[in-house]
């Protein structure tokens, strides 16, 4: 192997060792640029939040009817009084479409940060839409049994122009 060559893998070896380390080939870190969360583009102030569900096998169905039943509603009324513009619904088209670990997720655009962080009212919604608080309380309960798992993304929309 000549000089040449032992240079180039060298070189080969090196350099994704470095940046697997998060060093970039000029030496500078690339840990802080790679790790720190984007900010929300200044261009909207509504804030979109993704909730990942993934439901136990063979509770799909009820998990869907529980959900229909018993949240959107209070997700409906929260849109009626302005904390939220939208609410969708999603399923994956093909079982075991993309990254499989969902099965159910629920794209919520908030008007804003504020009323993302801020208090719901979701609780004084559910007395009011649910008077027998105890059936739907049971229910709520039967919804998180029948899942896997459960996770939240809040987004920050980029824009790349």
């Amino acid at each position: 192997m000549g000089m040449r060559s032992s240079a180039a893998l060298l070189l080969l070896l090196l350099v994704p060792a470095k940046l697997a380390r998060g060093v970039s080939e000029d030496g500078r870190s690339t840990v802080d640029r790679a790790q720190a969360p984007a900010a929300q583009s200044a261009s909207s102030t509504q804030k979109t939040v993704w909730y990942f569900y993934r439901v136990k096998w063979g509770f799909q169905e009820e998990f869907q009817t529980l959900f229909a039943r018993n949240h959107l509603p209070v997700l409906r009324e929260e849109m009626k009084a302005g904390r939220m513009v939208s609410v969708k619904t999603f399923v994956p088209s093909y079982h075991g479409d993309g990254r499989a670990d969902w099965t159910f997720a629920v794209q919520i655009v908030f008007k804003d940060v504020a009323a993302f962080v801020g208090p719901s009212g979701e609780e004084e919604i559910q007395k009011r839409l649910f008077p027998d608080r105890a059936k739907f309380m049971k229910e709520e309960q039967r919804r998180f049994e029948i899942l896997d798992a459960h996770w939240d993304v809040p987004l920050n929309e980029l824009d790349l122009r």
